[in-house]
C-alpha cells in the first residue's frame, strides 16, 4: 500500500470531536462546529500564514447555512492558512470564471494558492460535458520534412463543462504562473428537496443527457492532468456517502438535504484536504 493511502486511511479512521450530532425537529442534524483537538493540528505547516483563495459553489459559500463551520474555516486552524472565499451557491464552472475575476480584482497578486471545488451543479443543471480539445489536420515541419498530422487545440467556450474548465484554468495559469492551483472533485450526491420546484434526485439518477455525476468527476480528474495541477479527489477520498442512512450524521437534514455536509461532514473533508496539503507546496 502506498504511504499516501495509509495516511488517508488513518485520517478517515481517526475519531472526530463532536461527531454525534443531536437530532432536532424535522430530522435536522444540529451539529455544532467541531472543537479541533490539538493533536489534529499540523505543526510547522508549509501553509501557515499563506493567503489561499477558495473558489466554489454552496459547499464553499459562507452564506450557505447547512454548517456552522465550513472546511476552509477548519483549515485555518488545522494548517494555519488565511482563507479568502469567492463562492456562490448554485454556481457552475462558468460562475467560477466570474469568481476568479472577482478574486483578481480584489487581491491582485496577493494570493499564494487557489483551490477550486465545483462541478456538481454542472451535472445537476445538465451542462454538456464536451471535450478539452478540438482536432484538425495541419501541416508541420518534422525534421525538415513537411507532414500532415492531427493537431489539437484547447476548447475555450462557455457552453460545455470542459470548455468552462479550460477558460478558468487558462485565466488562472496566465495571471498566477507561480501560484499553486488545486482542483477538488465534488463529494457524492444525496437527495435534496429545497422547495416543491427545487427537487434534486440523488446520484443514482442520470441527468437530462443520460450522464451520471461520475462522468463529470472523471472530466475533473482529466482536467488536473491537462492543466498540470494537483487533484484532491473528495469523491473518492472524503469517505462521505450520503446514500447510506448511517451517514446522516455528516449531512444537514436527512429527509430534505443529504447534499450539503454539516459541521461534522466539513471537518472530515478538511482533514482529508489537510493530509494532501502536507505534500503540496503553496507556491513556487
Amino acid at each position: 500500500m502506498k504511504l499516501s493511502s495509509i495516511i488517508f486511511s488513518v485520517l478517515l479512521a481517526a475519531p472526530f470531536s463532536s461527531l454525534h450530532a443531536q437530532k432536532g425537529h424535522e430530522g435536522h442534524n444540529h451539529a455544532p462546529a467541531v472543537e479541533i483537538p490539538a493533536a489534529d493540528i499540523t505543526g510547522n505547516s508549509p501553509w501557515k500564514g499563506k493567503n489561499v483563495a477558495f473558489l466554489g459553489d454552496s459547499m464553499t459559500d459562507p452564506n450557505n447555512k447547512s454548517t456552522e463551520s465550513h472546511y476552509w474555516k477548519y483549515l485555518e486552524t488545522l494548517v494555519g492558512l488565511n482563507p479568502h472565499v469567492y463562492a456562490r451557491s448554485g454556481y457552475q464552472w462558468d460562475g467560477i470564471y466570474k469568481k476568479a475575476e472577482e478574486m483578481r480584482q480584489d487581491r491582485g497578486d496577493d494570493i499564494d494558492a487557489i483551490i477550486i471545488w465545483a462541478g456538481t451543479n454542472d451535472y445537476n443543471h445538465n451542462k454538456p460535458i464536451g471535450a478539452f480539445f478540438t482536432e484538425k489536420l495541419d501541416s508541420v515541419n518534422v525534421n525538415g520534412s513537411v507532414q500532415v498530422r492531427k493537431h489539437r487545440s484547447l476548447a475555450m467556450n462557455d457552453t460545455t463543462f470542459c470548455g468552462n474548465i479550460n477558460r478558468v484554468m487558462s485565466y488562472l495559469k496566465h495571471n498566477y504562473p507561480d501560484k499553486q492551483i488545486i482542483i477538488m472533485t465534488p463529494i457524492h450526491r444525496g437527495y435534496a428537496k429545497f422547495s416543491s420546484k427545487n427537487v434534486q434526485p440523488d446520484e443514482n439518477y442520470a441527468n437530462a443527457w443520460g450522464l451520471y455525476v461520475d462522468s463529470y468527476i472523471d472530466a475533473l480528474r482529466d482536467a488536473a492532468s491537462v492543466w498540470a495541477v494537483p487533484l484532491i479527489d473528495l469523491y473518492s477520498e472524503s469517505g462521505l456517502y450520503p446514500l447510506e442512512e448511517n451517514h446522516d450524521r455528516y449531512f444537514h437534514d436527512s429527509p430534505t438535504d443529504r447534499l450539503h455536509p454539516n459541521a461534522n461532514g466539513h471537518y472530515r473533508i478538511a482533514r482529508v484536504i489537510q493530509g494532501h496539503l502536507q505534500s503540496i507546496p503553496p507556491s513556487f
